[in-house]
Order: structure tokens, then C-alpha cells, then sequence
């Protein structure tokens, strides 16, 4: 016979190793966590952070020195390829030196250039939180009306059972048992469409934090956020101090500017400096050094060619700028107005309606279990109750989504937001 003791060791042991066989159930992500996976993992963000390391590596090929160059010139050769009795040779070297300003400019160049990339790659990220909210936004709706969907099933189906009970009791026609069954059918559809559009945001989540659309995934939070006050004109002077799109026009012209200055330089001559040994059969062996550099005879070519591009770009970027400043300006209002509507609902719900909703219908109730109406009345009571939460639901959504809508048009987080 066994020892209890190692039953109970064979037991615990058998035990162990079921549940670490079992796959950990994952945990529910917050909105923070959703965003933080979406740009660690978002293709296009990888996309870009390697073309910006392309772009660091163009910064350096810019500073980069010329390469000098051997020369090895052998002349007067009695026979093809005869080096050994030739008459005359030069071995030496050569390099060509830009003039000073040329080489730094071109670095700084390419220096904007990266940096501009950069604010793309922000703009890009501020454009994928965004749509990782309004997509976490919608699970949370479509959450919160497959609940309010699930309620009114369980409602209809005590209507049901209710007026199935007077039916049977000869107290009410069977036209009301009847309405009443339609009705459970109506509710019962709804939870099906509300479960689709579940599933469906779960989906649209997954893709964007790069993962199997139908792979499992939980979320925790709620729609209630905290009404925070706005102030649009502050909003405005943030956008257009912080929006990645600013930043990366004033890159630009700063980059323009500097190929503009570029393109003057360009009439100063870069030199070739070469030096050399010059050895000649029965003569001493000599130096021979060489300095030359272009002449500027063609001076309008400049003005007319790279310093003119300059120019016109920078009038054009000035002409965006304006344009972009202008509807920033507009999405921060928009959002703003947006924002403050659903706050103003949302008040409304809170103060009134849901209350007074969730009272007729208990009334109604009582009167319909009393006798006192029919079904109709009891229906549309229900459906007032529903439709009213489903709103409600809706007035936080879109609040939420404003809120978000003006996180991305000023570049930032609002302060005092819990998220």
C-alpha cells in the first residue's frame, strides 16, 4: 500500500504540471498599453524609423571628405607597356578640396532632412494613437450597447413571460402574448448584430496593433471620462506651436534657406591639388605641383538654376504654412465644438433623462402588471428606456473621440486627462 504522503506529493505534482501546461489567459489592455503596442509594432512606423536611419546615414555620406586620388603617368615608353626603359614618369597624388563652407552646408542639409523625417514619423504616430482610440472607443461602445442590448432581451423576455401568464389567465387577448414574442425575437436579433459589432472593433483593434485580426483580446476602461475644461484660443496656440506638420515646414525652410546660401557659395571655385615626382632618363629627379580650379565664366547659371529652386520653394513652403496653420486652426474649433455638445449631453442624461427614462418605465411596468395598459404602451416605454441609455452611451463616445480628435490636432496629451 502507498504512502499517503507521496500520493498527495503524486497528486500536487500532476496538478502543477496541468496548469503550467495551460496557456496564461492574457490580461486586459488599458488605452495607454494599446497605443504603446501600436507603435512598437505598426509597420509603418517601423517602415518609417528606417528610413530615418537612412536619412542619418545620408548626413554622413554629405560631411564625407573626397577621396585622393594616385596618379602614375608613364611617357615615352620604346615598346607598349615597356616601364622599365620609359623616358619620362610622374608618380604623385591628388585631392580635391572644396572650398571652405561647402562640405559643413552640405551636412546641414541632410541634417534638416532627417530632422523633417522625424516629424513625419511624430505626425504618423499621432495619426495611429488617434485611430487606436477611436477604434478602442468603439469596442467600449459596442461593448456598452451589447450590455444595454442584452438588458432589453432580458426585459422582453419577462414582458413575455408576463404576458404569457395573463394570456393563460384569460386576462389579456392573444394578440398581446403574440406582440410580446415578436418583440423577445426583435431583442434577441439585437444582441446578435451588437455581438458582430463586437467582434468586428476587436478585429479592427487587433490590425492596428499589428496582430491576427481575430486573435483573442480583452480591454479595460469605460467611456466616462472626466469633463475637463477647454479653452479653444490656448488650444490653438498649442497646435500651432507642437503639430509635427509646423515643425516640419520651419525644418524645411530652414533647409531651403541653407541650399539657397548653397547655391552662392557655388561661385566660389573648389581647387585640385595635385603633387607629384617628375623623373626624366639622364636628368635629376623633380617636384611637380599642380593647382588648379574652375573658373566662373558662366556666373548666371547659379541664380538661374539651384539658387532660384531655393527661392521658390520657400515661397511655397510660406504658402502651406498659411494654408496648414488655417486648418489647424479649423480642426481645433471643429473638435472644440464637438467636445462641448456631447459634454452638454452628456449633462442632460445625467441630470434628466436617464433618470426620468428608468421612471416612466417602472410605472409602466407596475400599470401593465396591474391591468391598468396594454403591451404597447409597456413596449414603447421599454424601447424609451433603451434608446435613451444607447444615447447616452453615444454622447460619451463622442466626447471621448473629441477629446482624442483634440489631442491630435494640438500634438499632445490634455492636461489633466486620465486616460
Amino acid at each position: 500500500m502507498r504512502n499517503p504522503a507521496s500520493i498527495l506529493l503524486i497528486t500536487v505534482f500532476i496538478a502543477s504540471s496541468y496548469l503550467w501546461s495551460q496557456p496564461a489567459e492574457e490580461a486586459p489592455l488599458t488605452l495607454n498599453q494599446c497605443i504603446n503596442l501600436a507603435i512598437q509594432q505598426n509597420p509603418l512606423i517601423l517602415s518609417a524609423l528606417q528610413q530615418h536611419q537612412a536619412s542619418l546615414a545620408r548626413i554622413s555620406q554629405a560631411r564625407a571628405f573626397p577621396q585622393p586620388s594616385i596618379d602614375i603617368d608613364s611617357d615615352l615608353q620604346p615598346k607598349f607597356f615597356d616601364f622599365r626603359n620609359t623616358g619620362e614618369s610622374y608618380i604623385g597624388g591628388s585631392w580635391s578640396l572644396e572650398f571652405p563652407g561647402k562640405r559643413y552646408l552640405r551636412g546641414k542639409i541632410a541634417t534638416k532632412e532627417s530632422a523633417e523625417l522625424m516629424q513625419e514619423i511624430d505626425l504618423l504616430k499621432l495619426d495611429i494613437a488617434f485611430q487606436v482610440k477611436q477604434v478602442f472607443y468603439s469596442l467600449l461602445l459596442a461593448q456598452e450597447k451589447l450590455k444595454y442590448a442584452q438588458q432589453d432581451l432580458e426585459l422582453a423576455e419577462d414582458f413575455l413571460d408576463k404576458a404569457e401568464i395573463k394570456y393563460s389567465a384569460g386576462d389579456v387577448a392573444r394578440v398581446e402574448a403574440l406582440r410580446a414574442r415578436v418583440e423577445a425575437a426583435k431583442a434577441a436579433n439585437e444582441v446578435r448584430a451588437a455581438t458582430n459589432e463586437v467582434r468586428l472593433a476587436k478585429a479592427m483593434l487587433n490590425f492596428l496593433l499589428a496582430r491576427k485580426k481575430y486573435e483573442p483580446i480583452e480591454i479595460q476602461g469605460n467611456l466616462k471620462r472626466k469633463v475637463i475644461s477647454l479653452d479653444v484660443e490656448m488650444l490653438i496656440e498649442k497646435a500651432l506651436a507642437f503639430r509635427p506638420e509646423i515643425k516640419r515646414i520651419n525644418l524645411a525652410l530652414e533647409r531651403e534657406a541653407l541650399t539657397k546660401r548653397q547655391g552662392y557659395l557655388n561661385y566660389l571655385p573648389d581647387f585640385d591639388l595635385g603633387v607629384s615626382q617628375h623623373w626624366i632618363e639622364g636628368e635629376e629627379k623633380t617636384w611637380d605641383i599642380t593647382l588648379s580650379f574652375p573658373v566662373p565664366l558662366f556666373f548666371w547659371q547659379p541664380k538661374r538654376g539651384e539658387i532660384a529652386e531655393a527661392e521658390a520653394n520657400i515661397e511655397a513652403l510660406k504658402k502651406e504654412e498659411e494654408h496648414l496653420k488655417n486648418s489647424i486652426t479649423l480642426e481645433v474649433e471643429e473638435a472644440h465644438m464637438i467636445a462641448l455638445t456631447a459634454a452638454n449631453q452628456i449633462q442632460l442624461f445625467e441630470e434628466e433623462m436617464l433618470a426620468q427614462a428608468e421612471e416612466v418605465y417602472s410605472m409602466f411596468l407596475f400599470s401593465f402588471q396591474e391591468g391598468e395598459i396594454g403591451g404597447i404602451e409597456l413596449i414603447e416605454a421599454r424601447r424609451t428606456l433603451i434608446e435613451t441609455r444607447k444615447s447616452y452611451a453615444n454622447a460619451l463616445f463622442n466626447y471621448d473621440t473629441a477629446l482624442a480628435a483634440m489631442e491630435k490636432s494640438i500634438g499632445q496629451s490634455l492636461e489633466g486627462e486620465e486616460q
